[in-house]
């Protein structure tokens, strides 16, 4: 359990009171030099300094107050000729920090300007005979302990404001991932409309295939039967993943502008002769008995390349190659893309001002289809980027 401040400056207080008091009462005072005009001390001066030492026990609560305090009865202590005790002083320095560190500058300019004339005056007030560097060093000591404190004030909130900045970021940083989950989730939903519209077109003229020559080819017909029931199995397990996937008003305005197909790996050779002719050296593996995926894997693995190959090209440096792979198990396929270059931004295939949402869409693709991803840097160097999917729905 965390102690309290309060609880820590009383026990604070009491320590200095236990060293301070034995010290004021059994030591005696240096010989000459105007010491034996002190009284000698007693019951009130032991009071006193009980009084201003205790004081501290509030010293964050009211700093200003408390050194108020404490100069008053550090005055009433010289006036009535008592000698200057551990406790005391220990208390004053104390609370000429504490109104510094705990106070804005108007308060603690005010209670160091008061404690600085106190100390100027209690110099004056007391018998001892004091040389000038004696009085110059204890006045540095009083300024140093007050700009000590309000050094420490200007630092913790120096360190505040940097936790706090932080804290913003991190709610902005948050905004941003949850704006680029939706924004990737409408661009998937686009994406697979146009796969499962795609569908339903071919299972509607098929359809009407059927119905005309029904009557004087039914194994044709069957077979069309056949082919809308294979279409419309595939469109209702991309039906499935468009549902709960977040869509806008924008988004269906632009739906109407954007007809075209949408690519798969068949258009790989093309991606990778457009990467080509930018520079940068690719190269394709393909292993395993070639299959063809569902249409919304086709669609998410051929983005997932392209994704990745944009983010080598931006961040791996104008010497780097990259590598493609792809590998068919018997139920699922993985797509490896590695380079070697330099090393790629942590943020994968970022918009530029909207760093991040490359990764983003790379997750939200490969989680949709219940698949797998892996990104980071490779051994060795460069950077990897590796997906697995399932090749059935």
């Amino acid at each position: 359990m965390k102690t309290r401040p309060q609880i820590a400056d009383a026990l604070f207080a009491v320590g200095l009171l236990a060293v301070g008091l034995p010290e004021l009462f059994l030591e005696e005072l240096p010989a000459g030099a105007g010491y034996d005009r002190f009284r000698e001390p007693d019951v009130w001066n032991g009071l006193l300094v009980a009084a201003v030492t205790l004081s501290l026990t509030w010293r964050r609560r009211s700093p200003l107050q408390v050194l108020l305090f404490i100069v008053a009865g550090e005055m009433a202590m010289a006036v009535a000729g008592y000698p200057p005790s551990v406790a005391d002083v220990a208390a004053f320095l104390v609370g000429v920090y504490s109104v510094a560190a705990h106070r804005g500058l108007a308060q603690s300019a005010v209670g160091g300007a008061v404690a600085f004339v106190y100390f100027l005056v209690y110099l004056v007030m007391v018998p001892v005979e004091a040389s000038p560097l004696v009085v110059v060093t204890d006045c540095a000591l009083v300024v140093g302990v007050w700009v000590l404190g309000r050094n420490l004030r200007l630092r913790r909130a120096y360190l505040a404001e940097l936790e706090d900045r932080a804290a913003r970021l991190e709610r902005v940083r948050g905004s941003d991932a949850r704006a680029a989950r939706i924004e990737e989730r409408s661009r998937i939903a686009r994406e697979l409309h146009d796969v499962v519209a795609h569908h339903v077109s071919v299972m509607t003229v098929q359809a009407g295939a059927a119905r005309r020559i029904i009557d004087r080819d039914a194994g044709s017909a069957r077979e069309a039967m056949s082919t809308i029931e294979e279409v419309g199995r595939t469109a209702l397990s991309e039906m499935r993943r468009i549902v709960g996937v977040l869509r806008t008003d924008r988004d269906a305005e632009q739906e109407g502008r954007e007809l075209a197909p949408q690519p798969g790996l068949g258009d790989l050779g093309a991606l990778l002769d457009h990467v080509r002719e930018t520079g940068l050296s690719v190269q394709l593996w393909i292993e395993g008995e070639a299959r063809s995926p569902s249409p919304g894997v086709d669609v998410a693995a051929f983005r997932l390349i392209q994704e990745a190959l944009t983010n080598t090209l931006k961040h791996a440096g104008p010497e780097a190659r990259a590598w493609v792979r792809l590998y068919y198990g018997e139920d699922d396929l993985t797509v490896e893309v590695e380079d070697d270059g330099r090393g790629t931004s942590t943020f994968v295939g970022g918009d530029e001002g909207n760093p991040g949402h490359g990764l983003v869409g790379m997750y939200e693709r490969v989680a949709l289809y219940g698949g797998e991803l892996k990104i980071g840097p490779r051994v060795g160097g460069g950077f990897g980027v590796r997906a697995r999917f399932p090749l059935e729905a």
